[in-house]
């Protein structure tokens, strides 16, 4: 793996979790009924007022991030590891981490969405 990979999955799970924060945690809070820990929360954090009122820009750039980190991943899917046993070894780890990382990236992602875009509408 190169290391600007390991950057640009680093980035993807930053912006994946950002659309976490302002969009499935607070419905997640809500629907347990702990408004007041999300106003807490919020009057602790006052930037995830402004998370969410950006969401759509935060949703284009993790889903932008998310797209190129998955075409890094599939396009180095088969490239070779050093020959030495130990780098191998290393190497083969660090795939399996990068790939948990994007599949987590993506997890995040889909779930902010749903509840960002998606449960909104169906709560009508």
């Amino acid at each position: 793996m190169k290391p600007h990979n390991g950057i640009l999955h680093t980035i993807t799970l930053f912006g994946s979790f950002s659309t976490l924060i302002c969009c499935a945690l607070p419905a997640l809070f809500v629907t347990l009924g702990a408004g007041a820990v999300l106003a807490g929360l919020v009057s602790a954090v006052p930037q995830l007022v402004w998370l969410s009122e950006h969401k759509g820009g935060l949703f284009i750039f993790a889903g932008v991030m998310l797209t190129v980190s998955g075409i890094s991943r599939y396009a180095s899917r088969n490239a070779p590891c050093p020959i030495d046993a130990e780098e191998a070894r290393a190497c083969k780890r660090l795939r399996r981490i990068s790939s948990g990382v994007f599949y987590f990236s993506l997890t995040m992602y889909l779930t902010g969405f749903f509840f960002a875009f998606i449960a909104p509408y169906l709560m009508r």
